[in-house]
This record gives structure tokens, sequence and C-alpha cells, in this order.
């Protein structure tokens, strides 16, 4: 079994190298993302390995047919960047349906106190030694109403902890889970009624044609004055456009986003010497109640050996068994 890997980073190779070692798999890994200019590179393999800045498209996934790849392993959850229909009966999709819910959760809480406890802005001040306490008031989360978006593992991970901090929650999701709602702290509400009623709101769900700018003009227009959005989803749920005007018109509060909508080109890599041509995302950064992080939520040593192992795990049971438990569409 060989297996083209492409966006390859660094952290990724520790722990592929180790369950592909264990699994008896042979990993080539390639810098560059795979798009139709990009898929020659998998001649001679028998499957390709994705993330979610790869492009796979109707194109790409015709040429990976002519080069006799057999499988697409997306090691990650969400599949919107690739063309599930046109793969049907042509090429198999695996994905890694649950890494660590925890890090992602916990990630979203951590964008969360920073922004609200101005955090960020008092390192940077403490560095300069600077110990003012102007402009630094925040507010306490106990008592405060959270908005979570998408109840899946990560959304009841976050959940738990918005609980352990005295919050109460209003949930929204097309497929409600058993018990989870309790009539009281937690209770299962409409779209509506979660951006009227929510201090906090934060996202977890798939991206789909149905959440597409679910977070847009008007669904920010009837949110409260204030309120803080939180998005480690994916970047298309939030309009950014109508995101930026709510935060200049002070509808929107703050705003913490690991995702971005146009993010395939900017993201991972560093940009630092170089003029960022995205207008909305300069904005986005320069206001002094956004905080972006760079798609970093999965980011943990456990996340990437759960990714690791159920990627190759997924790869070794397709070509073994002819099938895999995780397969996409």
């Amino acid at each position: 079994m060989r297996i083209a890997f492409f966006d390859t980073k660094p952290y990724d190779k520790p722990s592929f190298d180790k369950y592909a070692e264990a699994y008896g798999v042979e990993i080539k890994y390639f810098e560059t993302k795979l798009n139709g200019d990009t898929a020659e590179l998998a001649h001679g393999f028998d499957g390709v390995c994705v993330f979610v800045n790869d492009t796979v498209d109707a194109e790409v996934i015709d040429k990976l047919c002519e080069l006799g790849v057999k499988v697409v392993a997306l090691r990650c959850a969400g599949f919107n960047n690739v063309d599930i229909r046109h793969a049907r009966g042509k090429i198999t999709v695996v994905r890694v349906p649950a890494y660590s819910p925890y890090a992602v959760a916990e990630h979203a809480m951590a964008l969360l106190l920073t922004s609200i406890r101005r955090i960020h802005k008092a390192y940077i001040r403490s560095r300069d030694f600077n110990f003012s306490l102007s402009g630094l008031t925040g507010f306490d989360l106990h008592g405060k109403t959270v908005g979570i978006i998408g109840t899946g593992k990560i959304g009841r991970v976050f959940i738990d902890i918005c609980r352990g901090f005295g919050m109460k929650v209003l949930a929204y999701d097309k497929f409600p889970v058993p018990d989870l709602d309790n009539g009281d702290t937690v209770r299962y509400v409409g779209l509506d009624e979660l951006l009227s009623g929510s201090d906090i709101i934060s996202l977890h769900c798939p991206l789909t044609e149905e959440t597409y700018h679910m977070i847009s003009e008007d669904a920010i227009e009837k949110c409260k004055k204030g309120v803080v959005i939180i998005n480690t989803s994916r970047g298309a749920l939030v309009d950014a456009e109508a995101l930026l005007a709510g935060i200049k018109s002070r509808k929107v509060g703050a705003a913490c986003l690991d995702v971005y909508e146009e993010e395939s080109e900017l993201f991972f890599e560093d940009n630092s010497g170089h003029i960022l041509e995205d207008d909305t995302l300069a904005r986005l950064i320069s206001m002094p109640n956004v905080i972006v992080t760079s798609h970093q939520a999965f980011l943990t040593e456990d996340a990437l050996e759960n990714i690791a192992e159920t990627t190759v795990a997924n790869i070794v049971s397709f070509f073994e068994k002819g099938e895999c438990p995780n397969e996409v569409g």
C-alpha cells in the first residue's frame, strides 16, 4: 500500500510514520496541496491522504481514477472539500469522524476566555512592563447564556465545559441528542430563539449547503447587542463580510475565529513577509475585539495520534477488507 500524503506539515510526520510502520503502509510526503495541477504526483500510488484545504473536486477525482488511485483518505472529520457525489462509484472516500472533541472544544473555550478577559492584550502590555488595567475589563461567564449550534461530540463537550462555568445552554441541532435537554440548564430551541437569547454563540456543525453562511446579516440582526461569536468548525458557516459589518455597527461584541471562509491559501503558511490581499481578513484581524487563530483547534498531541491511527487503519481496512466503517457517502 503506497500512499501520497499531500499538504504535509512537520507535525504530521511523527504520528503517521509510527502507524504507517506498524501497519506496513508506505507514505510519500508532499508539501504541496492536492489540486488539479498537482494530482499527477499521485501517479504510482494506491491512495492519497488529504487535509481540509486540499481540493478533491470532479477534475481531481477523475485524474486520480485515471492514475489508478483507489482511495482518498481524509485526515479530518469534515469533507466539504470533496465532491462526494462525483466520487460515488469511482473512488472510495474515508475520513476520521472523531479524533479529539476535547481538543476543539477546549480551544473554543480558550478563545472565549482570552477574548472576554483581554488576556492577549494584557500579555502584550506586560511584555513592555505596562501593568495598567485600563481597557482590560471583562465579564463573568457564570450566569450567561451560551448558544451551541451543533450538538455532536464536540458540541456536547463544549456544553459540558460551559456548564462547568455555571452557564445556561441553548442548543440547536437538526438531529437533537436524546436526553441532552434537561428542561433547565440545557434546552433545545429553534435557531431564531437561540440567536436572540444567547450572550455567546459557538458553532460546532459541519459545512453543508444548508449551513453555508448560517451566521449571516439577517442572523446577526436577530442576535443580542454585544453577542460574542465563536467559530472553530468551518469558515464558511460565517459570512465574513456580515460579521465585519456587525462588529463595526457594535452589534457583535467580539469574534473568536479559528477558521475563515477564504483560508485555503493563507492558513497553515507563514505569510508574515507578504502583503495580505484579503481585505476582509485584514480588517477583521485589525479589530481590537477579534481573535483569529490559524485553524489550530485540532492541534494537540492526543488529536494528532488519533488522526494518524484512524487514517492509517481506514486505509488498511479498505485494501484488506474492501470496506471501511468510516467511508463517506
